[in-house]
């Protein structure tokens, strides 16, 4: 990246992009250039593409039709219409529009692998991309069919939006259409999102501990050094940080000598999600920087070898890790805030209620919300990229898939409940804390229940319960409460 006139610009040479890029182009208007290096390396693997079609070299997708006509050749007369209508052809997605930021995210991570200069394109291909980034084009792109195997109805659409006056060469259709750059551009995203929330996530749980009265051996540092998980030493640094001047660490201040689990595992299960949210990350950044393009162009050779790099495993299969780690969290968020409300657990009135006694069930019924939306959470976390597809399409040849568009946009959806449930955690892990009345909160826990009472009040006797807990959600989403 790079600073220009006084604008932060990302700066595309087919590496270095990284998530935080993304985001940054993709919601925050950042601009987008292309490296000079880039753009001569562009112009030499597009030499051999030439080379290669005067040659009369048989090249998949250059010379040749696509998928099960591949049989077929193309000649050089034919090659604008071939290239216009392999767009049209995959224009088969369906469903609402994907998000602006997704699209611009994919369109990013598109332009960034031109960059790379493995696909054969002229630099003018690149360099429409970054033309629409930054005069914030909104190309329309569907949400629905792709299995990831190239999100080829979705490129499509990119494709259609932006190219349509535009004369592409051999090969350039192909070399828009053949990666995986919408599931890659939202699973960047999501990811963003995800590492919000995680700390959102560690500051509620932290004053769940102080709603609680829990104890606090929970978090000795001898638990890292003995089972070094670096999500677990991480998650135990930063809950002893949230809870740093509580009243927790004072002698006796612990209700119990054990709590439930969902309070005693709190470091485990946070750190369980940080590890699989690491390494999911560095799959998603692999993939922002990667080919996953069919044909490959090889200078060194000077030829075009027909690859796989569309496949996207590793990156689909990183992202269920990350679901199925996600869940137990947020399960056990739930289930702290179901017990916060119960009071033969706590020792505050039953719902927590302002008093004990009252006949309404105070902030009782925000249990079966928190339930909803952590049930609805847990069925997104299910695999996906171990499905399988019927051999009968095109000849039996394209028998794989990883459904990467939904694993990443699962994620997404996980994150959107996660961040609702966190908001209802905390609402009522505040109002547990006002009624326990501790001599002292964290001073990070006392900032963040501070932020929440600016927006949602203590229910008091004859209050009606808050009907809007958006507003806490905002501050989960913006990463507010951490700091």
């Amino acid at each position: 990246m790079g600073a220009g006139g006084g604008k932060l610009t990302v700066v595309l040479t087919g590496d270095g992009l990284t998530v935080d890029d993304a985001v940054r182009v993709a919601r925050e208007g950042a601009q987008v250039a292309l490296a000079p290096e880039a753009v001569e390396h562009m112009r030499e693997t597009r030499a051999l593409v030439e080379r290669a079609l005067e040659r009369g070299d048989e090249v998949y997708g250059l010379s040749t039709g696509v998928g099960a006509r591949k049989k077929v050749r193309v000649s050089p007369e034919e090659i604008p219409a071939f290239n216009r209508a392999l767009i049209q052809n995959h224009r088969v997605a369906m469903g609402p529009e994907a998000s602006e930021d997704v699209v611009r995210a994919m369109m990013l991570r598109i332009a960034n692998a031109l960059a790379k200069g493995t696909a054969g394109v002229r630099p003018e291909i690149a360099e429409r991309l970054v033309t629409a980034l930054n005069a914030g084009e909104r190309p329309r792109v569907r949400l629905l069919g792709s299995v990831g195997q190239a999100d080829l109805p979705a490129t499509a659409d990119l494709a259609h939006e932006l190219f349509a006056e535009v004369d592409l060469g051999a090969k350039e259709g192909l070399a828009l259409l053949n990666s995986n750059a919408f599931s890659t551009g939202l699973a960047a995203l999501a990811a963003a999102d995800l590492e919000r929330l995680l700390d959102a996530m560690d500051v509620a749980g932290a004053l769940d501990l102080e709603a609680f009265a829990a104890n606090v051996t929970l978090l000795h540092p001898a638990i890292g050094d003995v089972r070094p998980y670096p999500g677990i030493v991480s998650s135990l640094a930063r809950l002893r940080e949230l809870l740093e001047g509580s009243y927790l660490w004072e002698p006796d201040a612990a209700r119990n000598l054990q709590d439930p689990l969902t309070f005693r595992c709190l470091p485990q299960v946070h750190g369980a999600v940080r590890d699989a949210f690491a390494f999911t990350r560095g799959q998603v950044e692999i993939e922002l920087n990667a080919s996953q393009e069919n044909p490959l162009v090889l200078p060194a050779e000077d030829r075009i070898v027909s690859v796989a790099n569309f496949d996207v495993l590793p990156l689909a299969a990183a992202l269920d890790f990350l679901r199925i780690a996600l869940a137990p969290a947020l399960t056990s968020a739930c289930e702290r805030a179901e017990k916060l409300l119960q009071g033969p657990l706590t020792g505050l009135p039953d719902a927590l209620a302002p008093r004990q006694g009252l006949a309404e069930n105070s902030l009782g019924e925000l249990g079966v919300t928190i339930q909803g939306l952590t049930a609805e959470a847990r069925l997104l976390a299910h695999p996906v990229s171990f499905e399988v597809v019927s051999t009968t399409h095109a000849e039996g040849i394209e028998d794989r898939m990883t459904m990467a568009p939904l694993a990443a946009r699962r994620l997404a959806e996980m994150v959107d409940l996660g961040e609702r449930a966190v908001a209802i955690e905390l609402v009522i892990a505040c109002q547990a804390v006002d009624l326990r009345e501790p001599p002292r909160l964290g001073a990070a826990t006392g900032r963040a229940r501070a932020r929440v009472r600016e927006l949602i009040p203590f229910m008091g006797d004859g209050d009606p319960l808050p009907s809007d807990l958006e507003p806490v959600r905002d501050l989960v989403r913006a990463g507010a409460l951490g700091s």
